[in-house]
């Protein structure tokens, strides 16, 4: 196959040929790409708007989700998203998706963390790269493309218990459940999940774990990204204070 990139000068390394006498044209023209089997990648957004000014997660912030017009989680609400195309970058993709299912674009963002458990979607193997967007103003939304509805939830997540565990090293590990909800008023809307987050007591390596306990109308494990999310505002606000 012809090289993926049209300018393969910066991986010349060295220029010598490898154990089977190929240069990087001759490796490059013989690559097989289904050697490995490919995962497929999404970019999914979650986008929060804030009060002009904020000191906590535990109110004032609303997400942006779809409603799911198509299998799977038909009818379940989501973070906008969708499948990366193959000669994009992964941040344009996610900003591409949010234009393209509810309007909305010109919003900062920054990478929050990268999903690849093999068990997260029926279809394949989906690895799902999560961004975030922090928006201090109210924007129309509009649903599209594969979504069926588009709207602002508020959100309020709630620590329902803290427990403490030793792992099979031997380390103790900090064990929180969060209850999180979030409701539309103007619809009558009400979505919760319960959500357990794990880490490590001590050290520098935390190891946190996510676990999707339960959820109510709510697609995928969308709800450990939400956690995530707000968990992530809430250290950057400690640390502004």
């Amino acid at each position: 196959m012809p090289a993926f990139l049209k300018n393969i000068e910066p991986f010349r390394g060295t220029g010598e040929v490898n154990e089977m006498g190929q240069n990087l044209e001759s490796f490059l023209e013989e690559y097989d790409t289904h050697r490995y089997e490919n995962p497929s990648v999404t970019a999914d957004m979650i986008v929060i708007r804030h009060p002009k000014e904020f000191l906590t997660v535990k109110e004032g912030l609303k997400v942006l989700l779809v409603k799911r017009k198509n299998h799977p989680s038909i009818g379940h609400w989501a973070l906008p998203g969708g499948f990366v195309n193959i000669d994009e970058d992964v941040e344009l993709a996610a900003k591409r998706e949010l234009l393209e299912e509810t309007g909305v674009e010109g919003v900062e963002v920054e990478q929050l963390y990268a999903w690849g458990e093999a068990w997260r979607d029926p279809r394949a193997r989906i690895v799902t790269v999560a961004y975030l967007a922090l928006i201090g103003e109210d924007k129309e939304v509009k649903a599209g493309d594969d979504a069926a509805d588009a709207d602002w939830f508020d959100m309020h997540l709630e620590k329902e218990m803290q427990k403490e565990v030793v792992s099979e090293v031997g380390k103790t590990r900090l064990v929180d459940q969060y209850k999180l909800t979030l409701t539309n008023a103007e619809r009558s809307l009400n979505l919760h999940a319960k959500v357990e987050v794990s880490y490590n007591r001590d050290g520098i390596i935390k190891a946190y774990e996510y676990q999707v306990l339960e959820k109510d109308q709510l697609a995928f494990d969308h709800p450990r990204f939400l956690v995530q999310a707000l968990l992530y505002i809430a250290t950057g606000l400690d640390k502004q204070v």
